[in-house]
């Protein structure tokens, strides 16, 4: 009776916290990255994306793990709220091989709505002390993002940023919906930690985004107003626009445009009001000419019109959203100098290095995915992409903040970017590979980093390796 009272008490807590674990992923040596298809135009106004129908068989099995997972919670029914949270984050590790059994793009998209209806454990720990800092006036409590791709329109902001993660980026958004490339589109690596994607800016629109940001702005504000009686740390409190955490808008442009710069532009008049930081990604490898951008001229005119658009707007104390250029890894010497001119020129916000490559290293070359057209992300990008972050770092001569994306998957890499010159950093396919449970081991790994070669916070380290 003990027990199956302590059972009840249990699954009364898990739901009452919104916190039954999912898999935000694959299994270990699975991914199910990229991004979910763009609805259709009756479509629009929802604000609740559907659950991919499953196979009754793994629906069951899926079934039987949580109600597992739910059960095992009795053993700790009587623990604190930290010593749960932390159960709650590992206990989404039996949950995740169940989404190697899916296809990728639908393992993606079951996901994303999970992340959306709050099926996800919240992270309730502080971050630890040396993983705080301020970047463009604004408090990150720990350097660590979720790169755009995986919340393409932003359905799921609350839910992710719920999870730990010091800031999220959705998109990239287009003006105009798209259904992007025809599918299969994503393919796993799993032997070597990678996919490749060739969604092409598959995007529900900029009207369907700015009314999910707006639902969720109007939501943040209302709780700021209606609270009676302020946290005690509220001097200290990290978070933006969207909530407990930084949200990063990226803008991305049409197929069909042939002005590449009214779609960016556009993007800036529609959503920027909702987001603390703006990104003009111009590094995609699946949408055609859009690398081309990255060239001195053209990317000077493009950045100018941008930030043009974004100034002549009315903005409060807090001033306009940083504008960040994101830039392919796949780029030569010259043109790594072109951008930095461009950007200590122009005064750009922040660089993120970078996208995705079109290059097979060595390590993906024997496996006959790798012939699939696209861009290659995960554990293979990692020394190319920081080789690039390292470079741009000592070109801008570490006036600019520079956000490090590219094969990360523990802390020791996520180190490794920020003494390349990263102030922040960002996951993407480690992240579906190893779901909730990956976000608080790399920071914990991350600040026993710092820890162990005398940096007392993360500023202190950027750019060690460049000095």
């Amino acid at each position: 009776m003990a027990v199956a009272a302590a059972s009840k008490r249990v699954i009364a807590n898990c739901l009452s916290r919104k916190a039954v674990p999912s898999a935000i992923g694959s299994s270990r040596r699975c991914c199910a990255t990229s991004s979910s298809s763009s609805s259709a135009a009756g479509a629009a106004a929802e604000t609740s994306p559907k659950i991919p129908h499953l196979p009754k068989r793994r629906t069951l099995l899926t079934g039987a793990a949580i109600g597992l997972v739910i059960a095992g919670g009795a053993y700790v029914s009587t623990a604190d709220e930290a010593t749960f949270c932390g159960w709650l984050f590992n206990a989404t590790k039996v949950v995740n091989p169940f989404f190697a059994l899916l296809d990728a793009e639908t393992a993606h998209r079951l996901a994303v709505s999970a992340a959306a209806r709050g099926w996800v454990p919240r992270e309730k720990r502080q971050d630890s002390s040396n993983l705080e800092l301020e970047v463009w006036g604004r408090k990150f409590s720990n350097p660590i993002g979720l790169a755009a791709g995986f919340d393409k329109n932003a359905e799921a902001i609350e839910g992710l940023l719920a999870m730990g993660f010091g800031f999220v980026e959705v998109g990239s958004v287009t003006p105009m919906p798209q259904e992007g490339n025809p599918k299969p589109r994503i393919f796993r690596l799993r032997k070597e930690g990678a996919i490749i994607n060739r969604c092409g800016f598959n995007s529900e629109g900029i009207v369907v985004v700015a009314k999910r940001l707006g639902a969720q702005h109007g939501k943040r504000k209302l709780e700021e107003t209606s609270s009676t009686s302020p946290t005690t740390n509220s001097g200290d409190n990290h978070g933006g626009k969207a909530g407990p955490g930084i949200l990063g808008v990226n803008l991305g442009k049409n197929k069909s445009s042939e002005d590449a710069a009214s779609d960016y532009v556009q993007g800036v008049h529609t959503l920027s009001q909702y987001a603390d930081y703006l990104v003009i990604n111009v590094s995609s490898p699946n949408t055609p000419g859009l690398r081309m951008l990255q060239g001195r001229k053209q990317l000077k005119d493009l950045v100018k019109k941008v930030q043009a658009a974004r100034d002549e707007m009315q903005w409060g104390e807090e001033g306009p959203p940083p504008l960040l250029v994101k830039i392919a890894p796949d780029l030569s010497k010259e043109d790594l100098e072109d951008i930095a001119a461009v950007a200590l020129a122009l005064r750009l916000d922040g660089l993120i290095i970078s996208n995705t490559t079109v290059s097979r290293p060595e390590t993906v070359s024997s496996n006959p995915v790798a012939e699939e057209a696209g861009g290659l992300s995960g554990k293979p990008l990692f020394n190319l992409s920081t080789k690039i972050l390292r470079e741009m770092y000592i070109l801008t001569r570490g006036k600019i903040p520079l956000i490090g994306c590219g094969g990360i998957s523990c802390g020791e890499d996520a180190y490794k970017k920020i003494r390349s010159g990263a102030t922040l950093v960002q996951l993407y396919t480690a992240f579906a590979y190893g779901g909730p449970a990956l976000i608080p081991e790399i920071k914990a790994e991350l600040s026993s980093c710092l820890e162990r070669d005398g940096f007392k916070s993360i500023v202190e380290a950027v750019g060690a390796d460049c000095r």
